[in-house]
């Protein structure tokens, strides 16, 4: 697949808006079955058909774990969260690792978790205290992330999926070659006039700086994971946001408007 352009609008109507309430909910195994244009924002469905098959695969697969009485999360309306906005939108790329293992708090993107999750993780917790330290911006209760990803932060965890309980449990079960074409597609995209098209990733890690390799020229902060384990060497005090909004300014994009509502 060639470079992905930013210049036509996307089709909002065609998104995966699967939204039912959990009585109502399709399973993975559906969704398996179903045409990609019906599961991902349109230009994210001509993005991943290099890596269709794969995704097939791995939904199949939790539709069998399911089968087999396996608690998976997040539910399947939210498994490909990620790619609900359109790729062409992505300004800022926040890599994950994979979702958590507490039932209830998995959404499908990175770091966030249901808005009615109390209380917070403590990884999404140092990430408001690092918030505050460099914007300002309080602390918020909730672990309402959507308000980043509608303007363009893609929260992408690197696995998408994860039996409940057992963290990292669907690790190379196949979602890795999914997410390396995603984060391709994103660092590969380009305007009309042929220049990149504005992007900067956010890597907290060792497994998120991993991808680096993916995004060519891209513009990367690096960091140590917000983790309590490890965020006191190197991850409180390097300032990701006021980062990303300068490096987002000069590539002539403007800024993320890093505050959330005080709740969801």
């Amino acid at each position: 697949m060639g470079p992905v352009h930013t210049s036509d609008p996307p089709d909002s109507d065609a998104l995966f808006e699967l939204e039912p309430s959990p009585a109502e909910a399709v399973g993975f195994a559906e969704l398996a079955l179903r045409p990609l244009p019906d599961l991902v924002a349109p230009d994210w469905a001509e993005a991943l058909v290099p890596v269709e098959g794969q995704l097939r695969d791995v939904l199949a697969f939790l539709g069998r774990e399911v089968a087999e009485g396996h608690a998976i999360l997040p539910q399947p309306s939210n498994v490909l969260r990620a790619f609900r906005q359109p790729l062409s939108a992505v300004r800022i790329l926040i890599v994950g690792q994979d979702p958590y293992p507490t039932p209830g708090h998995a959404v499908g993107l990175s770091f966030a978790v249901d808005g009615a999750t109390r209380p917070i993780p403590r990884s999404l917790a140092n990430i408001y205290k690092e918030l505050d330290a460099d914007l300002g911006l309080p602390p918020r209760v909730h672990g309402d992330l959507s308000r980043w990803a509608d303007q363009g932060v893609l929260l992408l965890n690197k696995v998408l999926s994860v039996r409940a309980g057992e963290a990292g449990s669907h690790r190379n079960k196949g979602w890795e070659a999914i997410t390396a074409a995603a984060i391709s597609a994103v660092a590969n995209r380009v305007r009309a006039d042929g220049t990149p098209a504005p992007l900067v990733a956010i890597l907290w890690g060792k497994d998120a700086g991993a991808v680096q390799p993916l995004l060519g020229s891209t513009p990367v902060i690096a960091s140590a994971h917000p983790s309590p384990l490890s965020a006191a060497r190197g991850f409180f005090g390097s300032r990701p946001f006021s980062h990303a909004n300068r490096l987002l300014r000069e590539q002539g994009d403007g800024t993320v408007d890093w505050e959330l509502p005080p709740l969801p």
